[in-house]
């Protein structure tokens, strides 16, 4: 049977700490800009944030590569010592290794078919004061630059009266990322971008795709931001730039006939049989 453990904020903490261990260990130099735009520090419990009603926020984060999420989270909790819970697919929470970190850092897990019920218990966080991380692109973006985004952000910010705050993260792709694996000469002394833009309230009538629209327009200029003082030189062709900037990376029109191919292959719907 699988270790199963339940939510745990001292587990959560033992989990971050690994991860500024690993940063240390790499000498990864993490520089950040806009932190003014997070919310004010709280209360504390203990070592982390009091979450309180009415202080909950939504951090909408870029999806380059699959450490994007752990440098916004790194730097929130350096700032106001938070805890991020993340919405994360059923997939991943019942992977033999990933799972039990899921669960044991109070996320909120997706279902395969119904998702009303992560939808009412992501609210339900907020409502309450928690800080939930969202990946509004629903998965990594081969272009390097942000593709459209789902509603989910916009909308549950609106029904819990709450902020979207976009988060750009620049550079954690060229550590780990879809179809470039980890390498430890990349990641020795890598430079990582993180831009935090002005937080985005929607009343309770907002028009999700609209605000949507303008949410991705928000984060692609985090993006250009970071890229425009990136201390790392990129090649002509490098794999790990946009193609209008000259890189490797898969143009616009050939990110989304991937896409599309991927979405032609389908997605698991149910679970794994035993």
């Amino acid at each position: 049977m699988p270790w199963n453990p339940g939510p745990s904020d001292r587990f959560y903490r033992l989990i971050l700490r690994t991860g500024q261990f690993l940063r240390w260990v790499f000498r990864i130099r993490v520089v950040t800009s806009g932190l003014e735009n997070l919310p004010v520090p709280g209360p504390r419990k203990g070592t982390s944030r009091a979450a309180t009603p009415g202080s909950g926020a939504i951090i909408a984060i870029t999806h380059f590569g699959y450490l994007d999420f752990a440098f916004a989270e790194l730097e929130v909790w350096k700032h106001a010592r938070a805890q991020m819970r993340f919405m994360i697919h059923q997939g991943a929470a019942d992977h033999w290794l990933a799972g039990p970190a899921i669960r044991g850092t109070g996320n909120v897990v997706v279902g395969f078919t119904s998702r009303t019920e992560a939808y009412d218990a992501a609210v339900a966080k907020l409502r309450a004061g928690e800080y939930l991380a969202v990946l509004p692109e629903a998965g990594v973006s081969r272009s390097f630059k942000v593709r459209e985004c789902k509603t989910g952000a916009v909308r549950m910010a609106a029904e819990a009266g709450v902020p979207v705050i976009p988060v750009s993260v620049w550079g954690a792709h060229r550590l780990l990322t879809r179809g470039h694996g980890f390498s430890l000469r990349r990641a020795w002394r890598a430079p990582v971008r993180v831009q935090v833009g002005e937080a985005m309230r929607f009343p309770p009538d907002v028009d999700p795709e609209a605000a949507t629209a303008e949410l991705r327009v928000r984060l692609q200029a985090g993006i250009d931001a970071c890229i425009g003082d990136f201390p790392v030189p990129a090649e002509p062709g490098a794999w790990w730039v946009p193609a209008d900037l000259g890189g490797g990376a898969p143009t616009e029109s050939e990110r989304r006939r991937l896409d599309a191919e991927d979405a032609a292959k389908g997605r698991r719907r149910g679970p794994r049989s035993n």
